[in-house]
């Protein structure tokens, strides 16, 4: 056996005899910290700084609500998503140019969550809606038709707010040509001399029958705008630049009007001219284009509109018949009487937006109900 593996046994019987008493004693480790509540990522990025980061391909930045790239320094980058809108085209709309950075509506969430949750009561409270009881039970204040009423009252108040816009003529010279040829040649075929006024003619109506004031229950004024607006159309008349318009026809329905190119509601499509008379004069007249004028207080004083010598484009604008549903949906524009500085006035305006192609029907009747239309096609 070899002498260093005697001594290494006797070592380990000498150590094996003693009584170990307690395990050998290790440094505890340092306490673990408490542990920290986490912050929600939400709560993050609401605080946190947005990077801008530097563009140069900003040339082909439209406007998100009107789609257009015109009027480049109106255009406002949002600074998180770095789309554009026109300063006009925002709600609420921005005066200036803001300084600093600038965040749309929605990336910066507003409106979403601020908005409180009112009981019946508080909405009542709120809208100062008048509420009444009698024994103890509660009593509609007003009938379900009266509140039609008057939510169409509030709609049709805000529509006149709105401003009308000048038609927009076609940029090629050669197709105005066209445009105002299709009327030229209509007119001739019906033996008609062109006029873009109202005329006054011995042996009718003089020109001092035509005063807004006579007007049974007054008449809608029309604003200043509206007239600078109007005497724009008139001027780009004079000038050669008409409404993009063509006049057809139909073995149906004769004479008619079609729109060339897109028109926006509520613009300005022409005024309605013509001799103007008496309506007593015109009892008997066949003619299926006049149109009411001046309905006074006094019946006899009452005016139409007579182009049957004289006239525009406005003459071959086609009416519905208002007593079917299919007649109604093709309304797109609408005559209204209108006081221009205390005359009597009648524009042909676009009720909605008119594409290129449709064809152009206005109610005949109007808001009078006087004229027989289910002859109409």
């Amino acid at each position: 056996m070899h002498p260093a593996s005697t001594t290494t046994a006797a070592v380990r019987r000498q150590i094996g005899s003693r009584h170990r008493t307690s395990a050998p004693r290790r440094p505890s480790p340092p306490p673990y910290p408490s542990p920290k509540r986490m912050k929600l990522l939400t709560e993050v990025m609401e605080k946190a700084a947005y990077a801008v980061v530097e563009r140069e391909d900003y040339g082909d930045i439209s406007c998100e609500q009107c789609r257009s790239g015109e009027r480049a320094e109106e255009l406002l980058l949002c600074d998180k998503c770095d789309k554009g809108y026109h300063m006009k085209c925002l709600r609420p709309i921005v005066v200036r140019v803001p300084i600093g950075s600038w965040i749309c509506n929605k990336c910066s969430g507003d409106g979403q969550g601020r908005v409180r949750r009112l009981s019946q009561k508080k909405i009542i409270d709120f809208f100062r809606i008048q509420r009444c009881e009698k024994d103890g039970i509660k009593e509609k204040c007003r009938s379900l038709q009266d509140c039609r009423k008057r939510r169409r009252r509030s709609l049709v108040y805000q529509k006149k707010r709105r401003r009308l816009l000048p038609f927009i003529p076609s940029e090629d010279p050669a197709q105005r040509l066209k445009q105002m040829g299709t009327l030229a040649s209509a007119l001739t075929a019906l033996h008609m001399e062109f006029s873009d006024d109202l005329t006054y003619l011995p042996g009718m109506a003089p020109q001092l029958a035509n005063q807004a004031k006579f007007e049974q229950g007054g008449m809608q004024v029309l604003s200043k705008e509206d007239i600078e607006t109007l005497e724009q159309c008139r001027a780009m008349c004079k000038r050669g630049e008409c409404p993009p318009l063509l006049v057809v026809f139909d073995s149906c329905e004769g004479y008619t009007v079609e729109a060339d190119d897109q028109i926006k509601d509520l613009t300005i499509i022409a005024e309605y001219s013509g001799d103007v008379d008496y309506i007593k004069n015109r009892e008997h007249d066949d003619c299926d284009s006049m149109m009411t004028l001046l309905l006074a207080r006094d019946p006899s004083k009452s005016l139409v509109i007579c182009p049957d010598k004289r006239g525009n484009i406005a003459r071959f604008i086609n009416g519905i018949n208002n007593h079917t549903p299919d007649g109604k949906k093709k309304q797109n524009c609408k005559c209204v009487r209108y006081d221009v500085n205390g005359e009597c006035r009648v524009i042909l305006v676009a009720t909605r937006d008119v594409a290129k192609g449709e064809r152009l029907y206005y109610d005949y009747n109007g808001h009078e109900h006087e004229y027989p239309t289910q002859h109409f096609v």
